[in-house]
């Protein structure tokens, strides 16, 4: 076996696992920077050579001094050949340390169009890719500009927050500038985009050497904005494969990769689909695998683990060795999840053969289904929605709920 490289994983959110295996069977050594409260999480520790624990998953330049510190002072006796962020808030912390260490890998600039909404959308807009019409919020006339020739309602979302975390949707610039106002010293960390009803879509990829390896296409049945605001309960389902719509998005996919600059990683990028013109549009995207268990519903659906394979990945470019994608499979597949009133919900009642995954979370509930038909995973999904709606669903403010 060739000598083992050394990964470096920052993870704030108890995610990953699948990620860490892979990188340990490959005979590296894996270390794992997480927040001290995951500590007595499920770790596969058999995989983690060593953990290391910071308190908070902030990004603020002080947690960033405090972050590299660390790095500095484990450096001294340890190698480090590459850093990997495996969830969207660490993708800083990664960009941040491989630029401070000199260390390959995305850097900060790349690093931006993964993770700043802002950066996201000047980039796109600037390869042509279709965006909605947006704003900086840097300067009061430039907002008042933008609000004379862009038609309400608007939305001001975080720059750098994940899902759909901190938006609010404004329905005139009456209601607008108090908004701006509250948020004061901080509205420089926001952005102003026209909304745009429609449905959502999202792609789930592998990227290696700048070309999409492989990469998924699903709706959301309910998009994250109406179950973070509306209480709603979460679904999404894989497309109809070699559809009009999915030919689209696997190229509107690739477009976005190589505008942003995409090398090697696993990515999560959604798009709109505007009920008002029935275009696509650009919303936002990540170099990391999905949440929400999504990549549960992509493995169901191709037989590819994107956790693992990212790992492979990242190995084998690490070693400058071809990496070799698992032969694809093409299911249809969909999930459902929600909050649960009860702390340990009993879903047995949920006994279709279909049924490939059950959700083992407090106070939540999910099922993930496969089938050769997409009408009958529909079907359940619309079946499922109901009944969890019924006698198991709660909702929780916006507010309070996990970013991740």
């Amino acid at each position: 076996m060739p000598s083992p490289l050394t990964f470096l994983c920052i993870s704030t959110y108890f995610k990953g696992q699948d990620f860490l295996r892979a990188c340990k069977e490959a005979g590296n050594t894996v270390y794992l920077i997480t927040r001290k409260v995951l500590e007595h999480e499920p770790w596969p520790r058999e995989s983690v050579d060593e953990f290391f624990y910071i308190e908070s998953d902030d990004n603020s330049p002080e947690n960033l001094a405090k972050l590299t510190e660390g790095a500095a002072w484990l450096l001294r006796s340890r190698k480090v050949d590459r850093i990997v962020a495996l969830d969207d808030f660490d993708v800083e912390k990664a960009t941040f340390l491989r630029e401070q260490f000199r260390i390959p890998g995305m850097g900060q600039t790349t690093g931006r169009y993964f993770r700043d909404k802002l950066a996201m959308r000047m980039k796109a807009a600037e390869a042509g890719i279709r965006v909605p019409a947006f704003s900086p919020l840097f300067n009061d006339e430039q907002i008042h500009q933008y609000t004379l020739r862009t038609s309400p309602p608007w939305v001001i979302k975080p720059r750098a927050e994940a899902s759909a975390t901190g938006i609010k949707k404004i329905h005139s610039a009456e209601e607008l500038w108090p908004v701006l106002e509250a948020l004061g010293e901080e509205r420089h960390r926001y952005l102003i985009e026209q909304f745009k009803p429609g449905d959502v879509y999202h792609a789930d990829a592998l990227t290696v050497s700048g070309k999409v390896l492989f990469c998924r296409i699903s709706r959301y049945l309910s998009t994250p904005l109406e179950v973070a605001h509306g209480g709603g309960i979460f679904r999404s389902h894989v497309i109809a494969f070699g559809s009009e719509e999915d030919k689209a998005l696997q190229k509107l996919n690739g477009d976005v990769m190589r505008a942003f600059g995409m090398q090697f990683s696993a990515s999560h990028t959604e798009f709109i689909k505007c009920g008002e013109d029935g275009q696509f549009y650009f919303l936002e995207t990540s170099s990391r695998v999905g949440g929400a268990h999504l990549a549960e519903m992509v493995e169901f659906s191709s037989g590819i683990n994107l956790w693992s394979e990212w790992a492979k990945l990242e190995n084998a470019i690490a070693r400058q060795i071809p990496y070799q994608l698992p032969e694809v499979r093409n299911d249809y597949a969909g999930i459902v999840v929600s909050l649960s009133r009860f702390e340990h919900p009993d879903n047995s009642s949920f006994n279709d053969p279909e049924i490939a995954w059950r959700l083992n979370k407090a106070h939540h509930i999910g099922l993930i289904v496969k089938s050769q038909s997409r009408e009958r995973i529909l079907e359940l999904l619309d079946n499922y929605a109901q009944r969890i709606g019924q006698d198991f669903h709660a909702s929780a403010p916006a507010d309070k709920k996990p970013s991740h």
